[in-house]
């Protein structure tokens, strides 16, 4: 695929290398998880975690809205991240009937590690690039993180899930 200088005529060839690029992500990605220490979760317990992350005490009725999940299925899903001790869960002080869910230290630990292995693989492909398309790149990225979070934004028109400073939200 060229990079230089090149333009995409339109939003199905953006679409197309954003594609892509996140297959490659994923692969990056995968590898960083493989090298956890903390052991391994899988991709949607990592979806999971990252939501209840960013709507800290969500219930499962939020979640499974959040990850496009029936509610048995949900609930199975925070069942056995419970039990690995990722997520604690506890009842709504505003409604008897709900469970707030929030991350345990060795979930946000767990967050972290997977972080920090992504970005150092990120890192290496990011160092091979030239500084002025590392601009570009980082301008391009900037501008998909805004639109992609007003489009997930439970409140449409808000940034519900703001860029963190050391490494960008994933799923």
């Amino acid at each position: 695929m060229p990079h230089r200088g090149f333009r995409p005529s339109s939003s199905e060839q953006a679409s197309a290398y954003a594609v892509a690029a996140s297959e490659l992500l994923e692969v990056l990605w995968g590898r960083g998880q493989e090298s956890a220490a903390s052991g391994t979760v899988s991709p949607s317990q990592l979806r999971a975690l990252l939501v209840i992350e960013r709507q800290e005490g969500t219930n499962l009725r939020a979640l499974g809205e959040a990850l496009g999940s029936r509610a048995p299925s949900v609930s199975r899903l925070c069942d056995r991240m419970e039990a690995m001790g990722l997520v604690l869960r506890a009842p709504s002080p505003t409604s008897r009937r709900e469970v707030e869910l929030r991350l345990s230290l060795r979930g946000r630990a767990l967050l972290e590690e997977y972080r920090a292995l992504r970005a150092a693989e990120l890192n290496a492909v990011l160092e091979r690039m030239a500084p002025a398309d590392l601009a570009a790149l980082t301008d391009g990225l900037a501008a998909f993180h805004a639109a992609a979070s007003e489009r997930l934004s439970p409140q449409r028109g808000t940034d519900a899930s703001p860029l963190r400073r050391d490494v960008a939200d994933s799923a």
